[in-house]
């Protein structure tokens, strides 16, 4: 499906002399780069998601060179599940909850990525495909954090807001990698550089925690 399809869609899209908007992952890193992700480094996925996810990316980019791929990470939403949503749900329920440490992004609202999105298509309308900048580029909100400190900002805010928890953000332990094994291995590093994306289309994009105080707002 992240292949495939993507393919097929881009095959049709040429066909018709169309513009793809395709959603990738950090996962297409390998998660041991010190700083940021930019566009220019090497992918190295490392899971079976990952692996798929890139060579869609490159599937999209063979069949249509008229195509945009916004590579993304930690999304999250007021619709479906998430972390910020299983954060609040586990605080309902317990005093205390340890949360993972040691890898570190940037939450990234789905509402922000619609908006980007709706920038972009409006750009390429404006231009009529001249000159525009197709490729691959990183989209994330601003600033980064772990894990640990996102659920202590999801916990504090929602207190703050009058919702009524048993854990406090004082109550959330940090813990390793190691010590919470999954069965698809996380990147340790999920941060994408957005200076691309940014000086490219001349976009704005908020911090993160402004992203996820949205999102809050609406299912709280």
């Amino acid at each position: 499906m992240n292949t495939d399809a993507v393919r097929v869609l881009g095959e049709e899209a040429a066909r018709l002399g169309a513009l793809v908007v395709h959603y990738s992952t950090d996962y297409v890193f390998n998660g041991s780069k010190a700083s940021a992700y930019a566009e220019t480094d090497t992918p190295d996925p490392q899971s079976v998601y990952g692996r798929s996810k890139y060579e869609g990316e490159v599937a999209l980019a063979k069949a249509n060179p008229r195509h945009l791929v916004l590579r993304t990470s930690w999304v999250v939403g007021a619709h479906g599940g998430n972390f910020a949503k299983t954060m609040l749900r586990l605080a309902g329920e317990r005093e205390r909850l340890t949360v993972v440490a040691d890898q570190f992004g940037a939450p990234t609202s789905a509402a922000l990525l619609a908006d980007v999105t709706a920038q972009l298509v409006r750009q390429h309308q404006r231009e009529g495909g001249k000159g525009f900048a197709y490729g691959t580029y990183h989209v994330t909100a601003g600033g980064e954090t772990s894990w640990h400190e996102y659920a202590r900002f999801v916990i504090a805010e929602a207190l703050a807001a009058g919702k009524t928890l048993k854990a406090t953000p004082d109550a959330v332990a940090p813990l390793s990698t190691e010590q919470y094994p999954t069965p698809a291995k996380r990147p340790a590093n999920s941060r994408l550089d957005t200076a691309r994306f940014r000086d490219t289309f001349g976009l704005r994009l908020p911090h993160w925690q402004d992203g996820v105080r949205h999102v809050l707002q609406q299912i709280l």
